[in-house]
């Protein structure tokens, strides 16, 4: 959409320009989701250092993708999906459990499974879990600081998935090839 074009570094904002730089030094490219964050460095850099937060959570790089791509396929967000696939890859994680979170589940890993669970059941109820949720994912062994560390994941997600639903982002090429058609209409 013409309201929000993919910037690079030449054409970011001033207050965008570092965000975008450390991205393209990060993944060797500007990925168009953070090209069209930069039309607002405050939703940039609020995006990044959300981000960079996130990744300083006691989940392991594999449960904070659980929990990202969850989100994301609940969120019916095309481009998420295939650009954390993509990552997952890069990461060399288990890609058995990423394509099971990819198809809503289930996780042959029961403790994974309870925290795809959980958090696609975050999403689906804007929070409004039940003491039942809760209790299954510290009952499959996660802690009560995990549990906030999921609502962080999803609110990182909402970010993106809704900026990428307004933008209608483009899959970028590097993603291309874990494309992903949601299930259901966003």
């Amino acid at each position: 959409m013409t309201q929000f074009p993919i910037h690079t570094l030449d054409t970011a904002p001033e207050g965008s320009r570092p965000y975008i730089a450390a991205a393209k030094a990060a993944f060797g490219l500007v990925p168009n989701l953070v090209g069209e964050f930069a039309e607002s460095p405050a939703v940039i850099e609020g995006y990044l250092s959300l981000a960079a937060a996130y990744q300083k959570s006691d989940l392991t790089p594999l449960e904070r993708e659980v929990v990202l791509i969850a989100a994301a396929v609940e969120n019916a967000c095309h481009y998420c999906v295939a650009a954390h696939t993509t990552v997952t890859q890069g990461q060399r994680l288990d890609q058995t459990v990423i394509a099971a979170v990819r198809n809503g589940g289930p996780i042959a890993d029961a403790r994974l499974e309870a925290l795809r669970d959980f958090a696609t059941r975050v999403v689906r109820e804007r929070g409004w879990v039940s003491d039942a949720d809760v209790n299954r994912l510290i009952g499959a062994g996660y802690t009560a600081a995990n549990v906030l560390e999921v609502v962080l994941g999803v609110g990182l997600k909402t970010i993106s998935n809704y900026v990428n639903h307004i933008a209608e982002t483009p899959v970028d090429a590097a993603f291309q090839a874990n494309a992903f058609t949601p299930r259901k209409a966003a």
